[in-house]
This record gives structure tokens, C-alpha cells and sequence, in this order.
């Protein structure tokens, strides 16, 4: 296995990959199967999707070929998936239920809240909080049925998971998925999840594709020329020295590669400047209007 032995024990005990792979825009089935074998070859074994992908029913159909092909099973592969921002609320079941039959994987490992609010429904109304908590009532319930084994949330701020740790149903998030890099980082949020063992876990680690300010930025690239790594290394092992998982998108066999070769160490005072630069910036979705 070409990766690094990189995971992080969840507050359930479970191991997640600290690297896995995001399919945000992966689509088609040949693309999707064509990826998926590069990635499980280089020894990716977490897979990042969502209802709003459009490619759970391409996953499940190239996991169903690829598996067997590289000697893994079901166990051996760590399957995140998300319902459609418009399910959050008592369509939840519904939604779970579509993503077990397209996947065709018989169990889901995460099961993440894909954002805080919901299609239709105002940032600033309280009905968001109500339909949140719906979901993950709903999404106890499948724990509790074994067809999740883990459940977790996507863009929460300290406010949302407070609010959610105070009506969490017996059940505390293992994992919160947010916007981190160094342009976007928020130390309060770490210091809340971390004495719960809730696992955070960074997407938008390299600023987006359409963007190249942060993967350009003088620091990021004086650092990557001193470790002999590209801009992409340094900015995702910056999260991951953290404890913060990552799960970049790339259907590009060398991005796939180089995004794994995550196994050196940015010295302390690179990691200073990186997790201090004046620079603020947010590319996606604003979490905090909700």
C-alpha cells in the first residue's frame, strides 16, 4: 500500500482514514470507475459522497467490480455519504434508505448532516435548528438498526454544535465536516471538538478550482520548495498534523498520488506561519448565517 497508515480513532471506537478521497464532481460511470481503481490501487480506502453528487449508484457499481480486483471487502473501505440539503427533516429515512440501495454497500460508515440550514427555509429561521434536529433522530434510529454505524455533521460552527450536543439523542457527532485551510481556520471549533474525540475533517483544503490564491500564496510555496513537496502536500499536511482529516477531489492520476504522500513533517515554525497568515478567506458557503 503506497499511503501512509494514517487514521484516527472515532469517539466510537471506529478507525477513520485521516486521507480519503472526495467525489464532489466525479461523474459518469467510466470516470467514476477509472478513478475509484486508480484510488483504491494507491491505497485510498475512504470514499467522500453525497446525495447531491449524483454518483452514489457509479460508486456502487465501481466498488461492486473493483473490490474483489484488489482482494478488499465491504470492511476494509470507509464510506461517507450525505442526504440531499432538501431531505433534511422526516425525508431523512427516505434518504438513507435511496443511498444504502444506490451504493449497494448493505451498511453506511458516516453519515454526515450535509449543511446546518435547509433549501427553502430562511438562514436566519429557527425552523433550520428543528429540521436539524428531525435528521438526527432519525439518523439515531439507523445507528441504533446497524444500517449506519457512524453519524456526524457538515459546516457546523461552535454555535450549531452546541446546539446539537445539548439535543444529540444519545448520541454525540463523530465527526464534523468544515471548511479548513489556512485562510480558514477557527481554533475555537477545535477546542470544542477535541476533548469529545469528535473527529473534524477539512474540505476545500486547497481553496477550490477555481481559485489559486491560497495553493499560490508566497508562504505555501516557500514551504513546499524547502520540503522538496508540491503546494497541494503542504496544505493538506497542514491539516492533517492537526488531527484534521482530509478529503480532496481529483479524478487526475498524479493529483491522486501526490495527495496521498502525505507520511513527512512541516517543522513548527512553517506550521507558525501557515496557521497565521492575515489573509481571510472563505470560498464556499458561509455557515455562520445560519
Amino acid at each position: 500500500m503506497l499511503a501512509p497508515d494514517l487514521y484516527f480513532t472515532l469517539n466510537t471506537g471506529a478507525r477513520i482514514p485521516m486521507i480519503g478521497l472526495g467525489t464532489a464532481g466525479i461523474n459518469g460511470p467510466d470516470i467514476t470507475l477509472r478513478t475509484l481503481n486508480d484510488a483504491l490501487q494507491m491505497g485510498y480506502r475512504l470514499i467522500d459522497t453525497a446525495a447531491i453528487y449524483e454518483n452514489e449508484k457509479n460508486i456502487g457499481y465501481a466498488l461492486e467490480k473493483l473490490l474483489p480486483k484488489f482482494n478488499l471487502t465491504r470492511k476494509d473501505i470507509f464510506i461517507t455519504t450525505k442526504p440531499h440539503p432538501k431531505d433534511i427533516g422526516e425525508n431523512t429515512s427516505k434518504a438513507i434508505a435511496k443511498s444504502l440501495k444506490d451504493l449497494n454497500c448493505g451498511y453506511i460508515d458516516l453519515y454526515l448532516i450535509n449543511w446546518p440550514g435547509t433549501i427553502e427555509v430562511s438562514p436566519d429561521d429557527r425552523e433550520n435548528f428543528i429540521l436539524r434536529n428531525s435528521s438526527w433522530k432519525i439518523m439515531v434510529h439507523a445507528v441504533k438498526k446497524k444500517i449506519i454505524r457512524q453519524i456526524g455533521v457538515c459546516g457546523n460552527t461552535v454555535r450549531h454544535l452546541q446546539q446539537l450536543l445539548a439535543h444529540c439523542h444519545g448520541i454525540t457527532p463523530s465527526v464534523n465536516q468544515v471548511e479548513f485551510h489556512p485562510f480558514c481556520r477557527d481554533r475555537k471549533l477545535l477546542d470544542l471538538c477535541r476533548p469529545k474525540n469528535i473527529f473534524v475533517q477539512a474540505y476545500s483544503s486547497l481553496g477550490g478550482s477555481k481559485w489559486s490564491d491560497l495553493i499560490n500564496h508566497e508562504c505555501v510555496t516557500k514551504c513546499a520548495n524547502k520540503l522538496g513537496k508540491t503546494p497541494a502536500q503542504i496544505l493538506l499536511r497542514w491539516a492533517v498534523q492537526q488531527e484534521v482529516g482530509v478529503i480532496p477531489t481529483s479524478h487526475d492520476r498524479g493529483h491522486l498520488f501526490s495527495n496521498m504522500q502525505l507520511d513527512f513533517n512541516i517543522p513548527l515554525e512553517d506550521m507558525l506561519i501557515l496557521s497565521t497568515l492575515e489573509t481571510r478567506v472563505r470560498y464556499d458557503v458561509n455557515p455562520h448565517v445560519v
